[in-house]
């Protein structure tokens, strides 16, 4: 999760006035009369400290990650439930699943300046990134606003979908053609709003069955069925292959769910993707009887699919800290996320290294029952 915090004007450092004796040049000079030299030499040295205070106060083309606020997904913001659901019945909880943020200075959200950037390099705490590792050359606050605002709307959804399955709770999931770049290798044989059917004679309502089926083929053409309209298309594709090695239909696909109950996620001021994991848990434990954490103060970070797969996120160490700092003593990382781990712990803080949601719930209720977590899986070098 991220929360941004631009708009902030720059802070000039205040200069401090110089002090000790006055010396003086050397040589004859007319008593009542001015020393020309030392009154250049002041003046030049005026100048320079003020170019120095400006050079320092100038922006640079960085961002800074700080850690953020914590939230209790399993208690309210604002005076809302963070998680409420509608339609089925809900059990209140005690302990925390917090979900982790990070505030994100520079690009888009507001200047940073030299004194910023060379304070949080300094500082173990934060981090500082090109401007253009974290976004887009040209994007602009409104534009990088909604991006984060759709992702986190897609990480809610994804959570209720893997939550759901995690309970065994059935549920309609499709799969939609939501766009097609030009050139790809789908482009005239599927349409947009196209629904995935079939790959292969697999059903695909998963993303992970497409992938796997392509996989399967290594580039062979593949048959597939899509609802358009009411009636079966079938469109016979050849995959196109990713610099990486992998097979893709070359679409942009979105999931359409329709769950038995409804699910309502408040949350204000955070977007992103990065909560879906600690979403996943605070509803699974709001829908069974009991307290998942045995009122532990658990927290994470890590996105989630549809199928329950944690996936990796960015500024895990600023989340780290932010957790302790909210007092949390246990923490679940994505797996994908244990390079930037290692070497980057709070003190008093337990990471488990997780891959599903099924493993994070797992560490969560081991925790919960006061047995020994020094088993669970951790982060190492490689």
């Amino acid at each position: 999760m991220t929360i941004t915090q631009g708009e902030q004007p720059a802070s000039e450092p205040a200069a401090g006035q110089s002090r000790g004796r006055r010396s003086l040049l050397p040589g004859p000079r007319s008593a009542g009369k001015p020393d020309k030299r030392a009154s250049a030499m002041l003046v030049s040295g005026l100048l320079t400290l003020a170019l120095g205070i400006t050079a320092l106060s100038l922006p640079v083309p960085y961002v800074v990650e700080s850690p953020g606020p914590t939230f209790n997904t399993l208690g309210s913001d604002n005076g809302k439930p963070v998680i409420s659901v509608t339609g089925h019945e809900s059990f209140p909880a005690e302990g925390n699943l917090d979900l982790t943020t990070v505030y994100v200075d520079g690009g888009p959200n507001g200047p940073v300046t030299v004194v910023e950037a060379l304070s949080a390099w300094l500082n173990g705490a934060k981090a500082v990134y090109p401007e253009e590792l974290v976004f887009p050359t040209g994007v602009t606050k409104e534009q990088s606003q909604q991006e984060s605002a759709v992702a986190m709307t897609t990480s809610q959804e994804n959570a209720v979908a893997a939550a759901l399955k995690e309970l065994g709770t059935p549920f309609e999931q499709k799969m939609l053609v939501a766009g097609i770049p030009e050139g790809s290798a789908s482009a005239g044989k599927l349409q947009e709003n196209d629904v995935l059917v079939s790959v292969n004679g697999k059903p695909a309502t998963a993303l992970s069955v497409v992938q796997a089926e392509l996989a399967a083929g290594n580039g062979a053409p593949v048959d597939v069925v899509v609802d358009r309209d009411g009636n079966n298309v079938t469109a016979n594709i050849t995959p196109s292959k990713t610099p990486a090695g992998r097979f893709i239909l070359g679409v942009m696909l979105q999931y359409q769910f329709k769950f038995p109950f409804d699910v309502k996620i408040s949350l204000e001021k955070v977007g992103g993707p990065s909560a879906g994991m600690m979403f996943a848990l605070g509803i699974v434990d709001t829908v069974t009887p009991g307290d998942m954490t045995g009122g532990k103060h658990v927290a994470g970070t890590g996105t989630i699919t549809p199928d329950g797969a944690v996936g990796p996120i960015g500024g895990i160490s600023q989340k780290m800290h932010g957790a302790r700092s909210g007092g949390a003593t246990l923490f679940l990382a994505p797996a994908a996320n244990c390079d930037d781990v290692v070497g980057h712990i709070p003190d008093g803080l337990q990471v488990v290294r997780v891959e599903t949601l099924a493993e994070a719930r797992k560490a969560v209720e081991l925790a919960a029952s006061g047995a020994d977590t020094s088993g669970l899986p951790v982060c190492s070098t490689n």
